[in-house]
């Protein structure tokens, strides 16, 4: 800094520095989340300042989407990324702007296909602790549709019309049996198990 004096903002000048963007984030944070504490020791203030602008301030409201469609999204990538602190909160938010505790659970349960059982148990502790904490009655009512008897023609009625035999035809070479078995295991685990759920 060759000798030149630089001008530094200080934290109590630039709270006289209140944009719109900002005073929209802070609004959007309090209809998820409820009201900020703003006493609440922060290691980091400056990074979460410009996370707060950014997400709650300029993408949140970006679109058409509604706040509980927003959450639903939002819970979902962070079950798959399995950042589940961050799935704590944004469980209370969803549950905050009215989406329904069956409406989270089955979101989370739709990624096991995906997702694989261990993130999937994990994300539904997550939720789970959340619901617990609200007062909400666990277990959430059972939405399975299928039978052992029936998870096979119930999950290729859900397949076919999107996929046709394609899921199929790409798992012909597996060797036997695993030529048989992967795609039967999709149709009924996938679609069979979980699309055809509540």
């Amino acid at each position: 800094m060759r000798g030149e004096e630089w001008l530094l903002v200080t934290p109590s000048e630039q709270d006289y520095q209140v944009s719109e963007r900002q005073t929209h984030a802070e609004a959007t944070y309090e209809r998820l989340f409820g009201p900020r504490d703003k006493s609440a020791p922060d290691n980091d203030p400056e990074l979460m300042e410009i996370l707060r602008r950014f997400i709650f301030g300029d993408v949140f409201d970006t679109g058409v989407l509604d706040d509980q469609t927003r959450e639903l999204i939002t819970v979902t990538v962070l079950a798959s990324l399995q950042t589940l602190p961050q799935l704590k909160s944004h469980t209370a938010a969803a549950l905050n702007v009215g989406v329904q505790p069956i409406e989270i659970r089955e979101a989370i349960y739709q990624l096991a296909p995906f997702i694989g059982f261990p993130r999937t148990l994990n994300a539904v502790a997550t939720i789970n602790d959340v619901f617990r904490a609200q007062g909400i009655q666990l277990p959430l009512p059972v939405q399975g549709t299928v039978l052992d008897a029936d998870r096979y023609p119930k999950g290729l009625a859900e397949q076919a019309p999107l996929y046709g035999n394609e899921i199929k035809d790409n798992l012909a070479d597996l060797p036997e049996p695993f030529n048989e078995a992967m795609p039967r295991f999709l149709t009924e685990f996938c679609f069979g198990d979980f699309y055809t759920r509540g």
